[in-house]
C-alpha cells in the first residue's frame, strides 16, 4: 500500500489535521527510536518539555481520531486545547456556543 493511500485512509484521519511541525516531530521521534532524551538533545530543550510536547500530540491525535466530536469545529477546538493553545474556559465557551448554534438550526 502506498503512503498516499495511507494518508487518505479514513482510519488515519488525524494525519489530515496535524501540521508539518507535528509530523516533523513524529518523524524525528521515530528516527530517535522513541528516545525522549535524544529528542531533547535534538531540539535543545529539556526532557520535561519534550515529554509535554509528546503528551499534547498524543492527546491531539486521540481527540482527532475519536468519535466523541461530532463536528469538525468541535474536533479542532479540542485539538487546540490538547496542544495547549486554548484554555479550558475558552474551549467550554466555544463548544457551548457551537452546540447552541447547532440546536437552533445552524444560523449563519
Amino acid at each position: 500500500m502506498k503512503v498516499a493511500a495511507l494518508i487518505r485512509d479514513p482510519n488515519r484521519s488525524w494525519l489530515d489535521h496535524v501540521g508539518e511541525e507535528d509530523l516533523a516531530f513524529v518523524r524525528r521521534f521515530v528516527l530517535a527510536s522513541g528516545s525522549l532524551k535524544e529528542m531533547a538533545q535534538l531540539y535543545g530543550i529539556s526532557y520535561p518539555t519534550v515529554r509535554l510536547r509528546l503528551d499534547r500530540l498524543i492527546e491531539k491525535i486521540r481527540v482527532l481520531d475519536s468519535g466523541e466530536s461530532s463536528t469538525e469545529l468541535e474536533r479542532m477546538a479540542r485539538a487546540l486545547f490538547a496542544e495547549g493553545r486554548l484554555d479550558v474556559e475558552s474551549l467550554k465557551s466555544l463548544l457551548r456556543a457551537h452546540r447552541q448554534d447547532l440546536e437552533s438550526g445552524g444560523a449563519s
